[in-house]
């Protein structure tokens, strides 16, 4: 793919999105105290037309359709081939008809117009130019129509974010500096920043609400371990400073002696902070 937004193209076609794939269950679980949030904060009502930007394997894509109901139709939009084929798979085992998905990069893409809503779960924050991606996709809303999405805040409110950075800084040495609003999960987390995006982008009504949930993982902590060990900050240091496997063995203890108070009979609950946004056309 070429275009603004190539790089995050091939990071999502290669082993990072290939890991979301093999890993969608367990994640899917991870956010699932965050997506039943998202769908309540959409209030969608049957028959609306939605679009779902970086839907991934579908998950947040699903739960839309079923709110939407036969009358209405959910179409997710993701760059990451390998996940898009697993969301296809998912909509025919599901048995679910008001659903479609495609490629594209929604900053540039040209977007079918009327959608009712605009929705994404963590598929905002990572646009060469945000202020082009919030008016493009603005474009496509109906008269009235609303976008509602969801991001992470700070790391400092997110432990499944700081923990593993901290330990595989602490092992491997201090990463690369990037821009606090650089494209990335934390890319969003300054609300003033990201609302005087979206009016600019000529939307009105735009808010924030910040919202302490959990990432939820039933099935104990060396779940959650083994997950640490595939996405998120440690894999991405380990590339970045050539770490060896003994390297993240020694991060993983570390992040399980940080995680443990997290975890109880019904496995594990680590804090996380979103902010939920939202904005009329």
């Amino acid at each position: 793919m070429t275009g603004p937004n190539s790089e995050q193209s091939d990071f999502w076609n290669s082993g990072p999105g290939q890991n979301w794939v093999l890993h969608q269950v367990e994640l899917d679980a991870n956010h699932s105290e965050i997506t039943d949030h998202l769908v309540a904060a959409c209030a969608v009502r049957p028959g609306e037309r939605i679009l779902d930007i970086g839907c991934g394997a579908g998950g947040s894509t699903l739960r839309l359709a079923e709110a939407t109901g036969a009358a209405g139709h959910v179409h997710g939009l993701d760059i990451s081939e390998p996940l898009l084929a697993l969301a296809e798979r998912r909509r025919r085992e599901s048995g679910l008809d008001n659903v479609s998905f495609s490629s594209g990069d929604a900053q540039t893409a040209q977007l079918e117009a009327g959608n009712d809503l605009v929705v994404s779960r963590f598929g905002m924050m990572f646009f060469a130019d945000t202020g082009a991606a919030f008016a493009n996709l603005g474009g496509s809303l109906a008269p009235g129509g609303r976008m509602v999405f969801v991001a992470w805040a700070g790391p400092e409110a997110n432990p499944w974010f700081s923990v593993p950075q901290r330990e595989a800084t602490a092992r491997l040495g201090q990463a690369p500096r990037v821009a606090p609003d650089a494209p990335g999960p934390m890319a969003f987390r300054d609300t003033a920043r990201v609302i005087r995006l979206l009016e600019e982008a000529g939307l009105h009504d735009a808010r924030a609400e910040t919202v302490d949930l959990h990432i939820v993982n039933h099935n104990g902590l060396d779940d959650v371990i083994a997950l640490c060990g595939e996405v998120g900050p440690l894999p991405r240091m380990m590339r970045e400073k050539g770490g060896t496997d003994a390297d993240k063995a020694a991060i993983l203890a570390a992040i399980r002696e940080s995680f443990s108070p997290y975890a109880g009979p019904d496995g594990v609950r680590i804090p996380a902070r979103v902010h939920v946004y939202s904005a009329r056309a």
